[in-house]
């Protein structure tokens, strides 16, 4: 466990955000993988497919994501305030909310991913293969939102080693598992499905069995877990506004994807794969967003407001800097990195023409989501959220779809660094107001200045 109290903020700041970033690149590697192998061996209808499961995933997943944060911060400003007793019920309160939730979460998706994937009128060619990959893919959610889970209690707590190299032995057992199961036992996009659904399992289970061996104060033990009514609401009202961001940017990607399928299983393709090169791009700001939300949460809990500040600008100036090496990075080799995935020419062309367009701005993304991670930190969600609405629903989807009429699939991607920039105008406005400083969870008997 790290006390993000005590020590210069930036250094602080960034040795609790590489192993988070390393462990993603993992993790983003099933993902890759599972592209690389399918574009190759199986084609663009499989890889459009897998690429359509995406926005459905993170649907059903992302109001659950967004509770967990909510209990996450909890952690942290607990931690933060040597309050342990009401950590651990915290912890507790989590594991089983996140249970509960994958169990209900498989169900629906199974059921009514086929009826989602038509809604947002996917191609016949990719129905068929979309709604494979999904139905087992969901058997995996209780051991995704297991091992996600796990890894947030840990950065809570000050953690993010632990799980980064469970993480990078999961990573290796799923490339291994996608290679037999597509290339030797010839299971198509079905094989890729389960073997991620392996590897998360196995990823889960073994740090299990480490936190229980060596760290018996988490004690995850599912008979001994206790449900907290007070933390869960507290964490509810935290993790709503969270919860809700969450479900409207997963609902946004749905309704871009039906912008995207008009133009037929090419742009589709393309839009997939171009997707996972932004994943890649965007990690850098998501974890250093995750590592200032913990130290955040923790120097609040600590009432130690004026770190926040010197915290928050040694993090924008590294973020940008890895931005700006990213972007140029991705103009200059663009066509080779859509060519990794896929050999259609059509493709590529398309993937390309997007990361033309939205490489240029990954400064401003990740400006955006280092001001959120502040707040969030802060316990202050609600804004976010409104923010999100904005940036997305106001401005993105209709900017999209207005100049995918004017000027082909091109338009599409020009809405998307639009509303970055206005989701970061005003989370910044947000941030000057110093509004957030009074949301916090331990209160202190005064008001910060």
């Amino acid at each position: 466990m790290k006390d993000l109290t005590e020590g210069k903020e930036g250094k602080l700041i960034l040795k609790f955000a590489i192993p988070m970033l390393m462990g993603n690149v993992f993790q983003q590697l099933y993902n890759v993988v599972d592209s690389i192998i399918i574009g190759k061996v199986l084609g663009k209808e499989a890889l459009a497919a897998v690429g359509a499961n995406f926005p459905l995933i993170f649907a059903l997943i992302s109001f659950v994501v967004g509770i967990a944060i909510g209990a996450t911060v909890i952690i942290s400003q607990y931690f933060g305030a040597k309050q342990m007793d009401k950590v651990k019920r915290t912890i507790d309160t989590l594991y089983i909310f996140m249970f509960f939730a994958a169990i209900a979460l498989t169900f629906i998706g199974i059921f009514g991913s086929k009826y989602i994937f038509q809604l947002i009128s996917l191609p016949e060619d990719v129905l068929g293969p979309a709604v494979e990959y999904f139905n087992v893919y969901a058997i995996g959610f209780v051991f995704f939102f297991g091992f996600q889970g796990t890894s947030a209690i840990l950065r809570g707590l000050g953690d993010s080693k632990t799980p980064l190299y469970f993480l990078m032995i999961s990573t290796v057992i799923n490339i291994i598992l996608d290679i037999f199961f597509v290339v030797v036992l010839k299971l198509g996009i079905q094989g890729v499905a389960a073997a991620t659904v392996i590897a998360q399992a196995g990823a889960f289970f073994s740090v299990v069995w480490y936190l229980n061996k060596y760290h018996s104060f988490i004690d995850i033990s599912p008979l001994k877990m206790k449900f907290d009514r007070e933390i869960f609401s507290k964490s509810l009202k935290i993790g709503l506004p969270s919860g809700f961001q969450q479900t409207f940017v997963s609902v946004g990607f749905l309704a871009l994807y039906r912008i995207v399928n008009q133009f037929g299983t090419p742009t589709i393709a393309a839009y997939s794969v171009a997707m996972r090169i932004d994943m890649f791009a965007a990690m850098p700001a998501m974890n250093f967003s995750a590592a200032i939300s913990t130290f955040v949460g923790q120097n609040i809990g600590a009432n130690k407001f004026d770190r926040i500040g010197r915290g928050l600008n040694a993090t924008l100036i590294m973020t940008n800097i890895i931005s700006v090496i990213v972007s140029v990075f991705a103009l200059l080799f663009a066509r080779q990195l859509i060519g990794v995935f896929i050999d259609d020419p059509e493709v590529i062309n398309i993937g390309v023409q997007y990361i033309y367009i939205v490489s240029g701005f990954y400064v401003v993304f990740t400006t955006m989501f280092i001001f959120t991670g502040v707040l969030r930190g802060a316990g202050d969600t609600l804004v976010p959220m409104f923010i999100t609405i904005l940036a997305l629903w106001i401005i993105r989807i209709p900017a999209s779809y207005y100049l995918s009429l004017k000027i082909g699939s091109m338009g599409i991607w020009w809405g998307i660094p639009i509303a970055w920039v206005v989701g970061a105008l005003f989370s910044f406005l947000y941030y000057k107001t110093g509004r957030w400083k009074s949301k916090a969870v331990v209160k202190h008997g005064k008001n910060i200045k």
